[in-house]
């Protein structure tokens, strides 16, 4: 599955197989518990988004909400898309040092993480990284960003 027509969260995690879907809820489960106030769920680009709503932030080059968070079920292995990483050097090396402090290997693409299994990752350091960027240090980094 590389994209999805599903209009809401739970209509996509209702259209994967069993596997994708419990590894899915799991990272899920860990976003929604660590998401700061602000950002909500939507389903965006065919997978679950975390973003910054245009009614909050509506001056986005594309014309849609920036992504903070995405998760994906793609054709070989799911996606965990963690922009404020790519703002954030720091945020970037404290994730590989979890990896390396953890005995795992990162398996990045472009601008994800891929996995097959929840134990793949360093969920607690995923976790802290999700709930320290406020929206609106998230909206300061977009911007900076834009300068640049």
């Amino acid at each position: 599955m590389t994209t999805s027509s599903a209009a809401t969260p739970a209509e996509y995690l209702s259209a994967l197989p069993d596997d994708r879907c419990s590894a899915i809820a799991v990272l899920r489960q860990l976003i929604l518990e660590h998401l700061p106030s602000g950002y909500v769920e939507a389903m965006r680009w065919g997978m679950l988004s975390y973003e910054v709503p245009l009614s909050v932030y509506p001056h986005t080059y594309n014309g849609q909400p920036l992504n903070y968070v995405g998760l994906a079920a793609q054709k070989q292995k799911n996606s965990l898309y963690l922009m404020s990483i790519y703002q954030d050097p720091a945020q970037f090396a404290e994730l590989m040092e979890a990896f390396s402090q953890d005995g795992l290997k990162a398996d990045m693409g472009k601008s994800c993480l891929r996995f097959k299994r929840p134990d793949e990752l360093p969920l607690k350091k995923i976790g802290e990284i999700i709930t320290r960027t406020a929206v609106e240090d998230y909206i300061r980094g977009y911007e900076a960003s834009l300068r640049a």
